[in-house]
């Protein structure tokens, strides 16, 4: 509840300066394949490392200082097809960009909150991300991220998934 009253507190005190940003994410989640080197009835071969296994897309709203730092709260909807699990993750996002060049940066993301499972009674459970991409001179972000949700599913205590994504910035 405080990291909402901070955002709009900053918010009302940006008259002449923009310091808040937008993010909106849309990413695929990626499984190994275990059916890699098998040779099916037709004789191909499986040579696929990696199978998709989902689909995400979040929303944000924070705070930032010169592109560099930030802090926003976020939430969205991830779609896991193994799973058969659709999860509403609600969280703080806290965002690094260092510059590494003249146009681009290096893009850390942590987030911790709470995700609720739709669809499955009162499963609820603690959410954690980690992100690593890189931010174009046109504040694109192209990403690696790792989810975990700490929600009994399917005989196991929880359940995570690695995304690839892309990401939309406006400051």
């Amino acid at each position: 509840m405080s990291v909402i009253f901070l955002l709009f507190t900053f918010s009302a005190f940006s008259q002449n300066k923009k310091f808040t940003y937008i993010q909106f994410d849309i990413a695929f989640s990626i499984k190994g394949n275990p059916d890699r080197g098998e040779t099916d009835l037709n004789g191909n071969t499986n040579n696929l490392w990696f199978l998709p296994d989902g689909l995400s897309s979040k929303i944000g709203y924070g705070i930032h200082h010169n592109k560099w730092i930030g802090l926003g709260i976020h939430s969205g909807v991830d779609w896991r097809w193994t799973d058969k699990l659709v999860v509403v993750p609600v969280f703080a996002n806290l965002k690094l960009s260092p510059k590494i060049g003249d146009e681009t940066r290096i893009t850390l993301q942590m987030g911790l909150g709470k995700a609720i499972a739709l669809g499955r009674g009162d499963l609820i459970g603690d959410y954690k991300k980690i992100s690593l991409g890189l931010q174009t001179a046109d504040d694109v972000i192209l990403f690696l991220e790792v989810n975990h949700y700490a929600i009994p599913i399917n005989n196991q205590k929880d359940t995570g998934s690695v995304s690839l994504g892309v990401s939309l910035v406006t400051f």
